[in-house]
């Protein structure tokens, strides 16, 4: 695409979401583009976004960016999965990244281990997950598993400092040529007949033109929003947390390679080891839960004493009904929020960023462009929705809160998902799907919905065969893990960002 004047792409807002977006156009857009972001150091983040999704390591490679410097510049340690504590009564399990278990034959692993536990020869499922034995044994290791071919590679996340990820970004992305403009928009332009937005404001009266606009303001959705007027789908008789605190303690002893989600009467609370701090933070509905009650339940179930006071955080889950309005795309909170229970936010600016590279606009926009970016976001944000749905309304405990969310009639799909499982034992993946088979697994049966049948083709071995075949797996996993060197002690080895990191 050659232009005879550069096309302008103009980021409103940096952070995370404005920074990941300018490194990523700089990157992979031709020297026909000129790419400025406008930030304000006045204005502040909201910089909870510490957990990931494995993704975020195909975003960071795209990049180019060296993994090991990059750990040691945001503080970052490993993350193998999330543990959830206390979703049922006096029950923990873990959504762990990777496999579990192998396949045998043509028939899902699933109906395998069902089948063992009908006939009492299968373990708990995390015995078959490598990520699952290794992150409770607090061990990590890169690349092919070292004692059996059998065995996948541990696929991994990370934990980092959000702000400090910003920072990154913005070196790499202002080496490569990103105009940064500092400074508060005070006015958004727009064109007369097109309605498209012109121009962004500056306080000092500047003026910043451009052709394409990046929305990273944040939940004000300052040009999505506040300029265009696109309205927000609510999602909170669904997911009605619409509180949280932030807080800051001291490096964790207990140095986990996983994140942990812990319930609580109304909601949940974070746990995201760093090399430098632990973050934290509870989710709560303040239906349910006084901001005053749910601070002191933080701090007193911190690991280490808080390092600063607890930052308030205000939202309501959902979604814009448009996401690509006039010539405005809307990435990160600007676009919707989605709890950060299973650790999507980061992944859901690296997909939209993705969108934004597959379906660039030229000088002309089409409405066939911003019909396909909104069908694919929809159909990704529905989709988590559900998964994040389902943590909540599989639970027994007794409080109020808890009570209203297993009453909560469930979206269509989500419904049938789990009916299917129930009947037995599948797991379809839908168009669209970010979780995987395994993920909806591990949090269908962490969660207690039992599966009351399971494919007749996992019958076809003897007895003795399954129980040897699941006996096999879990040993085999045993011992790799086992040689597995300690997470802190990996971390110092290769890429820590102090001398002094917990052993």
């Amino acid at each position: 695409m050659a232009f005879e004047q550069p096309y302008r792409i103009v980021v409103a807002g940096g952070g995370t979401a404005g920074w990941m977006t300018a490194a990523a156009l700089v990157r992979f857009l031709g020297p026909g583009f000129s790419i400025v972001l406008v930030e304000s150091e006045a204005i502040g983040t909201v910089g909870v976004g510490e957990a990931t999704i494995p993704q975020i390591r195909l975003f960071n490679a795209g990049l180019g960016i060296d993994e090991n410097a990059f750990i040691a510049a945001t503080q970052a340690s490993f993350k193998l999965g999330i543990e959830f504590v206390g979703w049922t009564k006096g029950g923990r399990y873990m959504h762990a990244f990777g496999d579990v278990g192998r396949d045998n034959g043509g028939v899902a692993f699933q109906h395998s281990w069902l089948r063992g536990l009908a006939e009492g020869v299968a373990e708990p499922l995390a015995a078959y997950s490598l990520n699952n034995a290794a992150a409770l044994s607090n061990r990590m290791q890169r690349g092919p598993a070292r004692t059996a071919q059998m065995l996948p590679e541990m696929p991994y996340a990370f934990h980092f400092d959000a702000g400090l990820y910003a920072r990154f970004l913005r070196n790499y992305a202002e080496a490569r040529g990103v105009t940064r403009h500092e400074g508060k928009i005070v006015e958004v332009l727009r064109g007369g007949e097109s309605g498209d937005v012109t121009a962004l404001r500056l306080d000092g009266d500047r003026s910043i033109e451009g052709d394409l606009f990046i929305d990273c303001t944040g939940f004000r959705g300052l040009l999505i929003a506040e300029t265009l007027g696109v309205e927000f789908e609510d999602w909170s008789h669904w997911l009605p947390c619409d509180r949280a605190l932030a807080v800051p303690s001291a490096r964790a002893r207990d140095f986990t390679p996983y994140t942990r989600a812990t319930a609580h009467s109304a909601g949940w609370q974070w746990r995201i080891p760093l090399q430098h701090r632990t973050g934290n933070g509870i989710v709560y509905s303040s239906a349910h839960l006084s901001d005053d009650e749910a601070a002191s339940r933080l701090l007193a179930n911190l690991d280490e004493p808080a390092l600063a006071e607890p930052r308030a955080l205000r939202f309501t889950a959902g979604k814009r009904k448009a996401f690509w309005q006039a010539n405005v795309i809307a990435v990160g909170l600007a676009s919707g929020f989605l709890e950060p229970l299973e650790s999507t936010s980061i992944h859901l600016i690296q997909s939209a960023i993705e969108r934004i590279l597959k379906l660039l606009p030229g000088r002309r926009i089409s409405d066939a462009q911003r019909a396909e970016y909104d069908r694919q976001t929809n159909l990704e944000l529905d989709r988590i929705r559900d998964f994040l749905i389902l943590h909540y309304w599989a639970n027994d405990r007794d409080e109020p809160f808890w009570h209203a969310r297993r009453e909560t009639p469930l979206p269509e799909g989500l419904a049938h998902k789990i009916e299917l499982w129930r009947a037995c034992g599948q797991i379809v993946r839908e168009d669209a799907d970010l979780f995987s088979e395994v993920a909806w697994l591990q949090v269908l049966a962490g969660q207690g919905i039992a599966a009351e049948g399971y494919h007749p083709l996992a019958d076809q071995p003897a007895s003795g065969q399954i129980a040897e075949y699941l006996d096999l797996l879990a040993k085999l996993t045993a011992r790799e893990v086992a040689q597995m060197p300690d997470h802190a002690a990996f971390i110092r080895q290769h890429c820590a960002a102090r001398e002094d990191i917990a052993a």
